[in-house]
């Protein structure tokens, strides 16, 4: 039996902790043991259904409450699990039921397990040929014991982002689980008697479903769990329920605590909420922006909220889920550097005055993990010196399961490359620049599009959560940005909102504008002008 399984299992025999689910209106705890219980019936359900050792089965569930007996389940059988990307009430079905089998086709999934809100997907996933299965039929079976199982074996298929069109799965095995878990509780001191987690975290994220659903099963540690349209829907929900289960852990991306800190200015009065007891609250999947955080201390100083429990942390799914925690107690450190010198030199040279960048320290590497940052040579640089961050350790995934196959992720010496661009401080600390394939390079600058984004943000008349951007070739050679905002209800195509202050404003015929395609709506002050002088623009070219 892999380590992974016979601790999950040992764990839900053993120990008093457990899951909450249905808040706010109909909130129930399950114990590990029932949980466990509920599993060995799924197991039974997918045995009947021809689900086996290495098979793999996608879930298309919402309730938290349906997938961790479901996840328990298909480990109990030995089967992997992939959780599909969520249709939304505005999702054309038919177009995702089509894509959604692509996916299922690249995994090689024995069946699809369907539960509320998405039973409507069904029939049209049966139409296409896929085995379905209901969470209810699973839950009717007779209970089984689970399979042996080994360290090797495939516990997770992770999507990645946008993983429809092409769709591309991270191999995550069982040893892969437990050498990240191990490590993460490490990371955080975690206490089983004493630590309650608090999540919102979507679980087809594998933050939300490696981290916040396997792990605390795994472990056995007490977990309070809703879904992100709970959070949506009432933001400060998240507060009530680290207030009512005196909640000491929790995560979330960089805008969901920008969003949280508006709410509690806005919606909520001081006191109304006790955070006293929050010590850990993670944040990654997204840049982390040191005036955000400072933004949230600050609001959240009223409610008992601590500087010291924010812990930056960078991590992605080809780990598992973590690289590296900031130290437990530290609170948000950031590194503020010369801005000239990191985008011309690339080298990250501490400053206080004239131009500079703030950029959050992310904490050493977790216990097992490797890292280094290596220039376009694949030489590696010293601390503070720009490169790609390159990753290794057990929690690192072999590769990707995609339309052409096997693609491995690693090198011959086990080095992962994350794409990210970032540096290593004196203490070990990573720092993230930002991504390599959005890198802006003109005249011989690094232009990060995070940066860009900040100032957009900070401008008048900008919608900053739907900003987008992307590079095109000038004809010089260099590079421009041009920004789009998302779709706006009763729109059916993005909006142009002009380009970036700084940069270059010509595209050559090879960059990815088409003007048959797109219109041009743009933003306050002045659309009429600023219209104009987009339209010139393309003439121009």
């Amino acid at each position: 039996m892999s380590r992974f399984s016979e601790t999950m299992y040992g764990n839900a025999l053993s120990s008093r902790n457990g899951m909450t689910t249905g808040e706010p209106y109909a909130p129930v705890r399950h114990s590990w043991h029932q949980v466990h219980q509920r599993a060995r019936r799924v197991a039974g359900g997918l045995a009947s259904a021809g689900v086996g050792h290495g098979d793999a089965v996608a879930v298309l569930a919402g309730a938290p409450v349906e997938i961790a007996p479901t996840a328990q389940g298909l480990w109990m059988r030995g089967a992997s699990l992939t959780m599909l990307h969520q249709p939304t009430p505005r999702t054309d079905l038919r177009l995702w039921a089509i894509e959604t089998a692509s996916v299922v086709g690249v995994i090689e999934a024995r069946a699809v397990i369907v539960a509320d809100p998405f039973m409507a997907a069904a029939p049209l996933l049966t139409d296409l040929g896929i085995q379905v299965l209901t969470v209810d039929q699973l839950l009717a079976a007779d209970p089984i014991d689970p399979v042996d199982t080994g360290e090797d074996d495939v516990a997770l298929l992770q999507l990645t982002s946008g993983s429809t069109g092409s769709p591309k799965a991270v191999r995550i095995t069982h040893r892969n689980v437990v050498s990240n878990a191990e490590a993460m509780f490490a990371g955080a001191n975690y206490d089983l008697a004493t630590d309650v987690i608090v999540s919102w975290l979507p679980l087809f994220h594998d933050m939300g479903m490696a981290g916040f659903l396997a792990v605390p099963m795994y472990f056995g540690a007490e977990l309070v769990k809703i879904t992100p349209m709970d959070f949506l829907r009432d933001t400060l929900l998240w507060a009530r329920l680290i207030d009512k289960y005196k909640g000491t852990m929790t995560a979330a991306p960089n805008f969901a605590y920008s969003l949280f800190a508006k709410r509690l200015r806005k919606q909520a009065k001081p006191g109304e909420f006790d955070l006293s007891s929050l010590r850990w609250a993670l944040s990654g999947a997204e840049q982390v922006e040191p005036a955000d955080v400072e933004d949230l201390c600050a609001v959240g100083a009223p409610f008992g909220l601590r500087p010291e429990a924010i812990v930056p942390a960078y991590g992605m799914a080809e780990t598992t889920v973590a690289v590296s925690f900031s130290e437990c107690g530290t609170g948000l450190v950031v590194d503020e550097v010369d801005a000239d010198l990191l985008a011309v030199l690339r080298h990250a040279v501490p400053a206080k005055k004239g131009k500079t960048r703030r950029l959050a320290c992310l904490g050493p590497a977790l216990r097992g993990m490797e890292v280094r940052i290596v220039d376009e040579d694949a030489n590696v640089v010293p601390s503070r010196g720009i490169g790609v961050i390159q990753v290794r350790g057990e929690s690192v995934t072999s590769g990707y399961v995609t339309v052409g196959g096997f693609i491995p992720a690693q090198d011959e010496h086990g080095w992962y490359d994350t794409g990210d661009l970032g540096y290593l401080t004196e203490n070990g600390h990573i720092v993230v620049c930002g991504r390599v394939k959005d890198v802006i390079i003109m005249a011989g600058r690094n232009i990060y599009p995070t940066d860009i984004e900040r100032a957009a943000a900070a401008l008048t008349g900008f919608d900053r959560a739907a900003r987008r951007r992307f590079g095109c070739m000038r004809d010089t050679g260099g590079r421009a940005s041009r920004w789009w905002s998302s779709p706006t209800p009763g729109r059916t195509r993005p909006r142009c909102d002009g380009w970036s202050t700084g940069l270059p404003t010509r595209c050559s015929r090879r960059s990815m504008f088409d003007r048959e395609r797109w219109s041009w709506w743009l933003p306050a002050p002045s659309p009429r002008r600023h219209r104009a002088n987009c339209a010139a623009r393309m003439r121009s070219r």
